[in-house]
């Protein structure tokens, strides 16, 4: 499978300028706009019932709230759109070093040896020189049964290496490898592996908190697991923000997150831009310029050995 204190980081500036409007040398005998506001607040304020000067206080610090809640989501809005507009190191083949073709699971293997994605090109080439028992990057013995494949999984989830504890949230969820499906159990390993910083694993917990498989359904918990990957460069989950958007009638979103995921190679994304030009939410610009950064970005994954691969059914 493959979806804040951020108010804080405005304050220091707004507290830069505050400072410089207050600061001076000279001294200026009028009482200035904010000293007289506060002498007035606090003559009205000696006529008002005490439970009337709670409630002012009340509204204000409500509105102080707001004010930073919706600083947080302007921050959070900015860092979103102009973060994650490449894909993460971890999707490059460790071979030829060229991005792996999306879909990455149609298109390459993880090796649970050494927890590298190798494409599907390498995995042929390797093949053809020889290499039909050995990992085509590390060179360790295949083992064929599972439990051989299992324990080197596990020896690495022992060292706390963030893919190996993903997978490994992943053969539970789906009851594979040798072990019977456990949900609660693989999302118990995804939330670990995305706090080591594991992008599928954010992915991973999006979608299940999102569509309520498994777990009890929190769409906003799961949105946040989504942007977390997005930011990162991950191109399924900024694909999944892009749907979240569409389905809550925020187009004008939907088609900003799906341009970024598009022109990292996503197809689907790619016919989102296409569907909001065709419905008008989406203008000709856009629409070319998803299709041309598509376009480019897939021209740059091929490779003559890559394929081969698809040829002979790999």
């Amino acid at each position: 499978m493959q979806t804040h204190a951020l108010a804080d980081a405005d304050r220091p500036e707004r507290s830069c300028q505050l400072g410089l409007q207050l600061s001076g040398d000279v001294h200026d005998p009028r009482p200035s706009s904010w000293e007289r506001i506060k002498r007035k607040t606090l003559t009205s304020c000696a006529h008002q019932p005490r439970a009337l000067i709670y409630n002012m206080s009340d509204e204000a610090a409500a509105a102080d709230l707001a004010e930073s809640a919706d600083l947080a989501a302007l921050n959070l809005h900015q860092r979103l759109m102009s973060s994650g507009h490449e894909r993460p190191e971890g999707d490059a083949c460790p071979i030829c070093f060229d991005l792996i073709e999306l879909p990455m699971k149609k298109h390459s293997r993880i090796k649970t040896c050494c927890m590298k994605n190798v494409c599907n090109g390498c995995i042929l080439a390797a093949v053809l020189s020889g290499l039909n028992d050995m990992c085509e990057f590390c060179r360790t013995p295949i083992p064929d049964d599972d439990a051989s494949k299992l324990a080197m999984v596990q020896k690495r989830v022992s060292k706390g290496n963030a893919e190996a504890i993903n997978l490994l949230g992943d053969k539970y969820y789906s009851g594979t490898l040798g072990l019977a499906k456990n949900v609660p159990r693989a999302i118990e390993l995804w939330t670990e592996a995305a706090e080591l910083g594991s992008s599928e694993a954010h992915n991973s917990l999006g979608f299940v908190y999102c569509t309520g498989k498994g777990v009890e359904e929190d769409r906003p918990r799961g949105i946040r697991h989504w942007q977390q990957a997005a930011m990162k460069g991950d191109v399924e989950s900024r694909n999944n923000l892009g749907i979240a958007e569409y389905k809550n009638g925020n187009y004008k979103l939907a088609v900003q997150h799906w341009l970024i995921s598009a022109k990292l190679g996503h197809e689907d994304s790619l016919n989102g831009v296409k569907n909001m030009f065709m419905k008008g939410h989406a203008t000709k610009a856009q629409y070319a310029g998803a299709l041309l950064g598509y376009r480019d970005a897939v021209e740059e994954m091929k490779s003559p050995q890559r394929e081969d691969a698809k040829r002979v059914g790999i």
